[in-house]
């Protein structure tokens, strides 16, 4: 696996190749590499020029080597802004698999948790804990700005510090510093505004108490944006 950010930093530099260092590191990768696979994690840090010499090497060379990326969805935004070479963007994407946020995912947060749970018992020897029924409504409630590895850091340090073999909603410790995790409806854009009250109401299940608290407002605010939307339960 290949970190994008420090891709000409690992690889074998020849001082008595014409090329540049940083075309010979990359190349080493694929040197290395030949008949067998190489991951570019986080594709879009890649720099300009190295952009430029992974292309090169692509068109030129066709070296035999199944290359697998991953990217934020940024990287969409960075090909239309020419920030991104568009002509490596589509030899790389041949075909693309698009993960969703784990917001929009929480059916999966108790297997996920419960993942790392049993692996971080594996790996200390400790008992395995369970999540109950109240972690459970906790962790689908969160919005993971952070994704995966937030719920990760999250679970182990609750599988860390929780008493006994079970793991409850007390002992969920959620990074609440950044406000911004909460929206409030002030938005001038009301389909934005919407999709946000759908959003919560999704989450919670229709449950308008919890839905109300995600999105930082009153229970009769709610209400009020719930109508001024004509939101209706049946069509979700």
């Amino acid at each position: 696996m290949v970190d994008a950010g420090g891709a000409a930093l690992v690889g074998r530099h020849n001082p008595e190749n014409e090329r540049s260092e940083i075309y010979n590191r990359i190349e080493g990768y694929f040197q290395k590499s030949a008949g067998g696979t190489i991951i570019i994690k986080n594709v879009h840090l890649l720099t300009f020029e190295k952009q430029s010499v992974l292309l090169h090497i692509l068109e030129t060379e066709h070296p035999d080597v199944r290359v697998i990326c991953t990217a934020e969805p940024e990287l969409l935004k960075m090909v239309t802004e020419k920030t991104f070479r568009p002509n490596l963007f589509f030899i790389l994407r041949q075909s693309d698999i698009a993960v969703p946020p784990l917001k929009d995912t929480t059916k999966d947060i108790p297997g996920i948790a419960d993942f790392f749970i049993k692996r971080y018992a594996a790996q200390t020897g400790k008992p395995r804990k369970h999540l109950d029924a109240s972690a459970i409504k906790a962790l689908k409630l969160y919005p993971w700005p952070g994704n995966v590895r937030e719920l990760k850091d999250i679970v182990l340090f609750a599988a860390f510090h929780a008493k006994g073999d079970t793991i409850t909603a007390a002992d969920i410790s959620f990074n609440l510093s950044d406000t911004s995790i909460f929206r409030e409806l002030h938005l001038k854009n009301e389909d934005a505004e919407k999709q946000h009250v759908i959003d919560a109401l999704k989450r919670t299940e229709w449950n308008k108490t919890q839905a109300a608290k995600l999105l930082n407002i009153s229970r009769p605010t709610l209400d009020y944006k719930i109508k001024q939307f004509n939101i209706r339960k049946s069509e979700m």
